[in-house]
């Protein structure tokens, strides 16, 4: 039985056809699916004797809950769960982890997005249904289940993890070193986009100036959350064009009070789906941010819910969603401004955040492979004096962190800057030399310069 996946969920809201006339629930999904359904519908459909067997040869997105299942469905689109601490999908070996969450048992035990699932409590993923994949995973808070996972470097690890209830946040929220206000937001929750706007404010008070919003591994939700967040960025009048079985229609984004800056920066990958890639094609088209990542995911089809006359609820993709300039999302997916490796985004987008800061900075010849224990000089032109007022910052990239670091004069046009603690292996960083530097006569260093550097794995 196929049912339904938390990585591919756009809400339009509850729509309820006009069904008190029919006899069943498998009368009334055969006659929703003939009025509404965005897809080839069954040619056997009035021969088809089960909602099952039915939702079989629909799209992957159309699925059928009991009134349990709903709700259970409805909990994890607003982070409220008990389980293990993730989301997943189907895969061709089993069941793939899109990602994971800090509170729960899978990240801490190491299991990473993109790992598979092959088998849960001894019986095989391969073929599974999410449903019953979901149903094993989550059980009772307080036991324990057993996972065989296929990990990135094809070797296979067991696991035991316990089960336990959790509020995954919907918005987390840092200063990142140089006053960049970075943003990550989970799902399109109920109030994503309001606390999203919350942790913008709280950010600015903070002394955030320029922001980075987080839509990495975020699978979707609500889809008025989409417009609303939408109509946080400048110049995005507008969110997206729904495309049914008779019509193209543009949708305007809901235009909110305060604004992210048009510096903002938006950081993708291949597990942003659905409402994320609706966000992110509407900034594409209307020039309001910048991406970072990785192409997305490429679910553009957009379901609606039906009531069933037992209580039970009809999913089922009606539409297909573009760009408002008409960029296809699904099984294309969204291609970012700026491509990264991946575990990259946030290092090249703070990066960039801090080089428009400082935007008059001279560009110095990039550092690769450096030691943990690497000292930098900084040559000058002239003689240079030393005083209190010179300054060098070291940023970690990705980070609050700003490395300690002595200044101290070498030669008259010398100086070295030395960490007061080694740097970590495999990182970048961002060495800012200020324009805090003077000649013996006085005459101070008119720009500053950074340097890109990289350690040694």
């Amino acid at each position: 039985m196929k049912r339904f996946t938390v990585l591919a969920v756009i809400i339009i809201g509850l729509i309820s056809a006009p069904i008190s006339s029919l006899a069943a629930p498998l009368d009334e999904v055969k006659n929703i699916v003939r009025v509404h359904y965005k897809g080839e519908i069954p040619s056997s459909i009035e021969e088809i004797d089960s909602i099952d067997d039915i939702i079989e040869q629909l799209d992957p997105y159309s699925t059928y809950f009991t009134r349990e299942e709903f709700e259970a469905y409805t909990n994890s689109i607003n982070n409220t769960t008990t389980g293990i601490g993730v989301t997943i999908e189907e895969h061709v070996t089993g069941i793939q982890i899109v990602s994971t969450f800090e509170e729960g048992a899978a990240q801490q035990a190491g299991i990473s997005p993109g790992d598979i699932i092959l088998s849960i409590d001894g019986i095989s993923t391969l073929g599974m249904a999410i449903q019953q994949a979901s149903s094993i995973i989550k059980g009772k808070e307080g036991t324990t289940v057993q996972l065989q996972v296929l990990k990135s470097n094809n070797t296979k690890e067991m696991y035991n993890l316990m089960r336990k209830k959790f509020t995954i946040p919907v918005v987390t929220k840092e200063l990142l070193a140089g006053n960049i206000g970075y943003i990550g937001m989970n799902s399109f929750s109920d109030n994503g986009a309001v606390l999203v706007q919350k942790a913008k404010v709280e950010l600015q008070k903070l002394g955030a100036t320029s922001f980075i919003l987080d839509l990495r591994n975020n699978g979707g939700g609500y889809v008025h959350t989409a417009e609303e967040l939408i109509g946080l960025f400048p110049n995005s009048p507008d969110a997206f064009k729904i495309v049914t079985t008779s019509e193209s229609t543009l949708t305007k984004s809901t235009k909110q009070s305060s604004l992210f800056p048009a510096n903002t920066k938006v950081l993708v990958n291949g597990y942003s789906a659905s409402a994320s890639e609706m966000t992110a094609a509407a900034l594409l088209d209307q020039n309001s941010a910048s991406l970072y990542g990785q192409k997305t995911y490429g679910k553009g089809s957009m379901q609606s819910f039906f009531s069933l006359s037992d209580g039970s609820i009809l999913k089922l993709t009606i539409a297909n969603f573009t760009g408002p300039k008409d960029t296809i999302i699904h099984k294309t997916g969204v291609k970012p401004h700026f491509v990264t490796e991946v575990g990259h985004e946030l290092v090249k987008a703070h990066r960039d955040a801090l080089i428009e800061v400082n935007k008059n900075y001279k560009k110095m010849s990039a550092l690769h492979n450096v030691p943990t224990t690497k000292q930098f000089t900084i040559t000058f032109s002239n003689n240079v004096v030393q005083n209190a007022k010179q300054k060098v910052e070291l940023v970690k990239l990705g980070t609050t962190d700003t490395v300690p670091v002595t200044i101290e004069l070498k030669s008259p046009k010398q100086f070295v800057v030395t960490p007061t603690a080694p740097l970590e292996k495999g990182a970048a960083y961002l060495l800012l030399i200020h324009p805090t530097f003077q000649t013996n006569a006085g005459i101070m260093m008119k720009n500053g310069a950074y340097v890109e550097v990289t350690v040694q794995p």
